[in-house]
């Protein structure tokens, strides 16, 4: 398979952990941020250690592009340059997720910061042959006072921009129990919802996000496998997986590559995506995650077809943009 041309699909991406290495050094130097004295090191502490420990020790890779990420052209720049990246990789639907809180501490008010998400993107769309939208993320250990605000900031965007609501962070188990009112909230509002869950090791996350706050999609769930209850629901509700296979060795919740279960769930009829998750901290591409995935556990065209149209059918793009991604099956 010729992996650059497929057609490709990614619906799990964080804008702040896709950042050219290049725009961030450029951003710092205008900011004056400090920096580490050559690329490389700026390029080494964007990038997870091949000896990461843990999720918490990923996540500290989000530190310096957070710093630069606290302007208006900063993150349309930031935006636009991403929606670029993947479409010169034959991305043809991008959904980013980003945290509008994190982007506050130099006085940006909510909806700039969710305008400057959104006109970046919008540039590439008319640049590129790709479409887009936003997923407002919120992160479970930061303060709930905000959270409402973000999805009141995000409401005048749904359907042109913005389509949905994530809870991100790191993972502990039972925390879906402090967010109902949040989901609901946003579910009313009009936004779709998918939930962080079951990235480390907490399989009843998954049952808990799709029973107690309506969770249509589930980043990561790769722990459903050591719980009957998740395992069940999602294959019998067909919530789709936003499976993430580099990021999910790199956070050592699956021990190596081909341990990951994406292929056998795909096989017993779960619905399974591909996806990059942060394109700079994990050094990776959408290219290289379906190369790995069709590689490693031999999968042919005709199954990564399969696993395109669940992309295609679990977007929470219109039926218009879905008609036309689903032209492009042909060329796989």
């Amino acid at each position: 398979m010729d992996f650059l041309a497929l057609p490709k699909i990614d619906l799990h991406c964080h804008l702040d952990g896709s950042v050219r290495p290049d725009t961030i050094i450029d951003l710092a130097k205008q900011y004056n941020i400090e920096l580490p004295e050559d690329r490389d090191a700026v390029v080494q502490s964007l990038t997870v250690p091949e000896d990461c420990k843990n999720l918490d020790e990923y996540l500290a890779c989000f530190s310096l592009p957070l710093q630069v990420m606290q302007t208006e052209e900063a993150i349309e720049r930031i935006s636009f340059e991403l929606y670029e990246d993947a479409a010169l990789e034959n991305v043809k639907y991008l959904e980013v997720r980003f945290a509008p809180i994190l982007h506050v501490n130099k006085g940006l008010s909510l909806d700039t910061i969710i305008a400057s998400a959104v006109k970046g993107m919008k540039r590439a769309e008319e640049k590129y042959d790709i479409k887009g939208n936003y997923i407002m993320s919120v992160l479970r250990m930061f303060p709930k006072d905000s959270i409402k605000d973000v999805i009141d900031a995000g409401k005048p965007y749904l359907g042109k921009g913005v389509v949905a609501f994530d809870i991100a962070g790191g993972e502990k188990p039972g925390f879906c129990a402090e967010f109902p009112e949040y989901t609901q909230y946003a579910i009313e509002q009009g936004y779709r919802v998918t939930v962080h869950a079951g990235e480390q090791w907490h399989g009843q996350n998954v049952y808990d996000a799709v029973t107690m706050l309506d969770a249509e999609r589930i980043g990561h769930g790769v722990h459903i496998q050591g719980n009957e209850d998740a395992y069940n629901i999602v294959k019998e509700k067909q919530v789709a997986l936003e499976t993430c296979p580099t990021s999910n060795v790199q956070t050592k919740c699956i021990h190596q590559f081909s341990d990951h279960p994406i292929a056998e769930f795909k096989k017993d009829g779960i619905v399974v995506t591909i996806n990059t998750d942060n394109r700079t901290v994990s050094n990776t591409t959408m290219t290289n995650e379906v190369k790995r995935v069709c590689e490693t556990f031999g999968l042919t065209k005709e199954d990564y077809a399969e696993i395109y149209k669940y992309s295609v059918e679990s977007a929470f793009a219109s039926d218009e943009v879905k008609q036309h991604l689903m032209g492009f099956v042909e060329q796989i």
